[in-house]
């Protein structure tokens, strides 16, 4: 029996060691500096490879069957995560360009207009043409010498302008009969992307839609919303996390001044520190309560976890360095990172997309500009709780015994 007794305190001993050594390599990532938002994580190249490996095992068509634009999301993004980061680190250049092509050719096919309609204006919905465009002309801010490519990005370019300049409605449809002002935002902005790398050609179009858009704010929170009436562009749910994190990613590259008020309006009602611990991104405004979905995914204390994600994209581009700082570094501590020589991936690589998504947000880079530095407004203890419950957490194992010892000792 005493055997046995003490192989049960060591085993117990173990896991203390165990559980112990977790929460300081924890703390030591939660405090590791984070990149400046003119910069990219030291780890972006293994985070794109394990990207690129599940793209290679068919993680895109899985993606596809758990949300509904999966397969061109996980390309999507992939793409110009490279993009972005060989903007940021020039020696990417020649990698980046055949990646990103690469993704470009998915998005392209047969399997990437699946499940879009070809009856739309434009060609397969706002959705796919807005992204399919920004993404081609994002490899052409790198390499601008492919006349075919210059071609294909002005034809397609032309094609959304004039579906725009011929709506009702400055937000068209993604599906027929469904319109969300995230799509056309995106849309915009490759608009803007292709004056910007070649001749103005779009700006009417471009300054019109602003124009349109601030008259179908949502009434509630003076923000775009989430999805409208797809025949007049009139407000149907109010403004969304979901979507205001991706609006805000683009919205700088259309209207850097209009971007900068619907970005400090945003950051007011939807960013939150739940129970002390944060900053985070709320999926709906403070006062608001709902539920999640497939966008948003489940939502713990009213957070999104997706949005908080793509909100650190949205802060880099907007010049938020603190914003950018405290999500990235709570993404290292809550994210479960496993780093190996030749990747990292987050969640255990359980959700490539998720990897996709971070990988574009910690990589985000304006295209059409540079963005004006926000002066920061977080708590300057935002880390402490985290750090507190890293602590209680360190020495929980060791309690017991130390209480027994102080009992063994007293007269």
């Amino acid at each position: 029996m005493g055997r046995f007794h003490r192989g049960g305190r060591w085993a117990l001993r173990a896991v203390g060691i165990v559980v112990t050594l977790a929460c300081v390599l924890a703390a030591a990532g939660f405090l590791w500096p984070q990149p400046g938002i003119d910069s990219q994580p030291g780890a972006t190249e293994r985070q794109l490879a394990f990207v690129r490996g599940a793209l290679d095992d068919g993680a895109d068509t899985t993606a596809q069957s758990q949300f509904p634009e999966g397969h061109l999301f996980l390309n999507a993004l992939y793409g110009i995560a490279w993009v972005q980061a060989a903007h940021i680190d020039p020696q990417l250049r020649d990698e980046a360009l055949r990646e990103s092509r690469w993704a470009l050719d998915r998005m392209e096919s047969e399997e990437g207009r699946a499940v879009f309609s070809a009856e739309l204006q434009p060609a397969y919905g706002v959705f796919w043409a807005g992204w399919t465009n920004w993404l081609r002309g994002a490899i052409l801010s790198l390499d601008a010498t492919d006349s075919a490519g210059v071609q294909r990005f002005s034809d397609r370019s032309a094609e959304i302008a004039q579906a725009f300049a011929t709506a009702e409605s400055p937000f068209l449809q993604a599906y027929p009969g469904q319109a969300w002002p995230v799509d056309s935002t995106v849309a915009i902005a490759s608009l803007r992307l292709h004056d910007h790398l070649f001749d103005d050609r779009f700006t009417q179009v471009i300054d019109s839609w602003v124009v349109q858009v601030k008259e179908r704010l949502d009434p509630a929170t003076g923000l775009i919303p989430h999805q409208v009436s797809p025949l007049d562009g009139s407000p149907h749910t109010g403004a969304r996390a979901t979507s205001q994190t991706m609006i805000h990613r683009f919205l700088p590259e259309i209207d850097p001044s209009f971007a900068a008020a619907q970005y400090a309006r945003f950051r007011e009602l939807f960013i939150a520190h739940p129970g002390g611990f944060g900053p985070a991104v709320r999926e709906y405004p403070h006062g608001v309560d709902g539920r999640g979905d497939v966008d948003s995914g489940p939502l713990v204390a009213g957070i999104s976890l997706s949005a908080t994600v793509v909100g650190l994209g949205a802060a880099r581009v907007n010049g938020d360095a603190a914003l950018a700082t405290a999500i990235g570094a709570e993404g290292e501590l809550l994210g479960l990172p496993i780093n190996l020589p030749g990747s990292k991936r987050y969640a255990f690589g359980a959700l490539p997309i998720g990897d996709a998504f971070v990988v574009w947000s910690s990589t985000a880079h304006l295209l059409t500009g540079t963005p004006a530095a926000i002066e920061p407004d977080l708590r300057w203890w935002w880390r402490l709780p985290w750090l507190v419950c890293l602590g209680l957490l360190a020495v929980a194992p060791w309690t017991p015994p130390l209480i027994a010892l102080i009992r063994r000792r007293r007269p």
